[in-house]
């Protein structure tokens, strides 16, 4: 394609166009691309206050299809600069994507000519902001809601290829309901 806008510069509906919704089948390579991603953020954060580092995420659940993209949960000690952390991501190749309160999100993968081989969604937060590591070990532990997700997810993948938020609020009301049972039923695990 050879764009010559940089990802900076593109408005959200040609950053959809680039990098639409995309479903494939479970690869156990992602267990490899985070396990050598969260290498390399533990050796580039070790001086930021980094309390964990988890994998999250459809690629994190068993057996179903995602997108192929690694999300990672970096939470860091709640007395810190979130910012700084952010700003120690980004001097290392990752493009800060949002910033909300509390929550910055930065990807690595995405290049003016679509996605690079490996792409990385990395979420920092604040340490107990992190419900994404309950629905995943509640999908996990229950593959029968596990193959429904993916089957929402699969209706949805056509639908929405080319919006992400209508793709993600699409999914939201099946993700709050489990992820509130999983809290019940993991109380405190983190």
């Amino acid at each position: 394609m050879n764009n010559l806008k940089e990802i900076k510069e593109m408005s959200l509906d040609e950053l959809w166009q680039l990098f639409p919704i995309f479903l494939v089948a479970h690869n156990d390579k992602w267990k490899l691309y985070y396990n050598e991603m969260e290498f390399f953020l533990k050796k580039i954060l070790s001086e930021c206050p980094v309390v964990r580092i988890s994998h999250i995420g459809s690629t994190a659940i068993e057996g179903i299809w995602a997108k192929d993209i690694v999300d990672i949960l970096i939470e860091v000690s709640k007395n810190s600069n979130i910012e700084n952390t952010a700003k120690v991501i980004e001097k290392n190749g990752f493009i800060r994507m949002s910033t909300e309160t509390d929550r910055i999100s930065c990807n690595l993968g995405y290049t003016k000519d679509g996605f690079a081989d490996k792409v990385f969604h990395v979420h920092l937060r604040y340490i107990g902001d992190n419900d994404e590591l309950y629905f995943r070990d509640y999908m996990n532990e229950h593959v029968h809601l596990a193959k429904e997700y993916e089957m929402i997810k699969l209706r949805l993948w056509k639908l929405f290829e080319h919006n992400r938020d209508a793709y993600t609020n699409a999914k939201t009301e099946f993700i709050r309901k489990w992820t509130h049972k999983a809290k019940e039923a993991y109380a405190g695990r983190y």
